[in-house]
């Protein structure tokens, strides 16, 4: 009997770790790894003055973070053709040296590296990202293809919120006296993440589930509760000086709050246990994870269109939005254009607007505790933007019928908004700006992701989404160095304030007002261009934009995962 019992348990906790749930859980958890590109203004303070770099400098740091944050398409070109595990392990690899070498370099462990060679670091460590992050969003838009703004919305707002979690963690392991240690966890943690959980990312063919939405914003009440109560938990920290077992007990209870989700995984897979030993013929066929390559689809169905003669008039003779494209196809397309212009103008003067936020506290003479707060509220705010972006966007297009362009464009102005708070400052609003400008950030993100799938279809997606976002980082240099850099420096200079040791510094409010104007012009550019190509795209999105996925799709055959939906509601009674 005992062995009996000890069997089910055991084949009741293969079936939670191989089922759809416990993949979604193990993508949310990993994410968070990938927040750590939105902590740049915590660290690069001691970057500067380390090295003793000036403001245009750093922001030349900033571009490479976000440069190799946003160069994804080899990672998208090898998920074309390899399992998911090879993007894992390339990118824990990845993870870990870059960091690691800069922790190295900031501690003064090896010889100081020429500003060149630390940007190559900078970029090389942050690119690290793209690998875990193409793997998780396409195997979860390909599981999840009718609730992809929603998957995609959990899925960012978790890297949105992963940087106040990484500095919660910072503080309760290594207290908050030397910053440089926050780069050695970025070096670590997310790298033992990634070997942890990458087995339970894996393509799963599916049939619809009943309470999939339920499911879905359960999972979203849990991650609004961690989000609040970070929030507190940061603002407790800006008023009352923590010890080291305050910090230890709040990332306690942050870890716990993450762990919830594991919960739910485990209800639904219990459902689905007692319907398989309930019927007599088996519902649900669970296989477990092989760690040889999926099956692909053969050349036949994924071929990359050959040079040849009759090549080029493919690339104009482009299918209707929503079928599949090709990568060619998409890239040459008006809407790939109009997005990919609004992204280098709104999201690139976005990035420049958080890359900066450490100096602008540090000009209106905040305390390092203060901005590594408004840091936090960025992150946490980020994450209330993707999320919500998700789930409202697909609400409003499934019932509304109203494009998703449309509510793009109005995260870019709710941007504008924040951007002009740091232009022209008054009392507190520093921390206003943090949270409208990470909100609206934070709800770009999953849109434009769900725009490229829902626009050329998800056969080259991997690659499309990837070549999407390419144009956030270069709007975000030239925002970034040419204007905000540079007239930092002009009024650093202007007050003759160069102190030895610790570059350009500028005091006041004009030190960053003339160029936060200029970057609520860039978004307020990028959000026009979103009404443009709402106006084109609504005919589309008034038709069904998931027709093609209303029974299932085309998934490689290493999962399976069927429900009986008329036998879930019983078991529940």
């Amino acid at each position: 009997m005992g062995n009996k019992g000890g069997s089910e348990a055991w084949a009741f906790i293969k079936q939670v770790v191989a089922g759809r749930w416990f993949s979604v859980f193990a993508g949310l958890i990993m994410m968070i790894g990938n927040g750590t590109t939105y902590v740049f203004p915590t660290y690069s303070k001691v970057i500067k003055t380390q090295f003793d770099y000036s403001q245009t400098q750093i922001n030349t740091l900033g571009f490479a973070k976000d440069l190799g944050s946003n160069i994804g398409i080899i990672a998208g070109l090898l998920a074309e053709v390899t399992p998911t595990w090879v993007l894992f392990i390339i990118g824990a690899f990845q993870n870990f040296t870059g960091f690691f070498l800069i922790w190295l370099s900031i501690t003064a462990r090896i010889a100081k590296p020429k500003f060149w060679q630390m940007f190559i670091l900078v970029c090389f460590g942050t690119n690290s990202s793209n690998w875990a992050n193409t793997a998780i969003m396409v195997t979860s838009v390909r599981n999840f293809p009718d609730r992809r703004g929603i998957i995609l919305g959990l899925l960012k707002g978790y890297v949105g919120i992963g940087g106040a979690i990484i500095s919660q963690l910072y503080l309760a392991i290594y207290g908050h006296n030397d910053p440089s240690n926050l780069v050695l966890l970025f070096a670590w943690l997310p790298s033992l993440l990634i070997l942890i959980l990458f087995p339970s990312i894996r393509p799963i063919r599916i049939r619809k589930h009943p309470d999939e939405l339920k499911v879905f914003y359960q999972l979203l009440y849990v991650s609004i509760l961690l989000a609040i109560f970070i929030l507190f938990l940061t603002i407790a920290q800006k008023q009352v000086v923590f010890s080291q077992a305050g910090y230890v007990g709040g990332a306690s209870f942050v870890v716990c709050l993450l762990c919830v989700p594991i919960l739910i995984a485990c209800r639904e897979e219990l459902l689905l246990y007692k319907l398989n030993k309930e019927t007599a013929a088996p519902s649900v066929a669970l296989s477990m994870l092989h760690q040889n390559p999926p099956t692909l689809p053969t050349s036949a169905d994924s071929e990359i269109p050959e040079i040849s003669p009759s090549c080029c008039p493919n690339i104009w003779n482009k299918p209707e939005r929503g079928e599949d494209f090709t990568i060619l196809q998409a890239v040459f397309s008006k809407d790939m254009a109009l997005i990919c212009l609004a992204t280098f103008s709104g999201c690139g003067s976005s990035l420049a607007a958080i890359d900066n936020l450490g100096q602008v506290g540090e000009s209106l003479g905040y305390s390092q505790r203060a901005i590594g707060i408004l840091v936090s509220w960025v992150s946490i705010f980020n994450f209330f933007g993707r999320v919500f972006s998700g789930f409202i966007s697909e609400t409003l297009m499934t019932k509304y019928k109203l494009p998703r362009p449309l509510t793009f464009a109005f995260a870019f102005l709710i941007t504008c908004v924040g951007q002009l708070f740091i232009a022209y400052p008054f009392p507190g609003s520093l921390y206003l700006a943090a949270i409208i400008i990470g909100f609206g950030f934070g709800a770009q993100n999953p849109m434009l992701f769900a725009v490229i799938s829902e626009m050329f279809g998800l056969k080259r997606y991997s690659t499309l989404f990837n070549c999407g976002q390419l144009a956030a980082p270069f709007g975000s240099y030239i925002l970034n160095v040419d204007v905000v850099g540079k007239l930092y420096d002009m009024e650093a200079l202007r007050e003759r304030k160069q102190i030895a040791g610790k570059g350009l510094n500028c005091t006041g409010a004009h030190c960053f007002g003339g160029s936060f104007t200029v970057l609520a012009a860039a978004t307020l550019f990028g959000a026009v261009v979103m009404f443009v190509l709402a106006y084109r795209t609504r005919e589309f999105y008034k038709r069904d934009v998931y027709k093609n996925f209303n029974e299932e799709i085309w998934i490689p055959q290493t999962e399976m995962e069927f429900y009986r939906l008329d036998n879930k509601k019983n078991i529940e009674d």
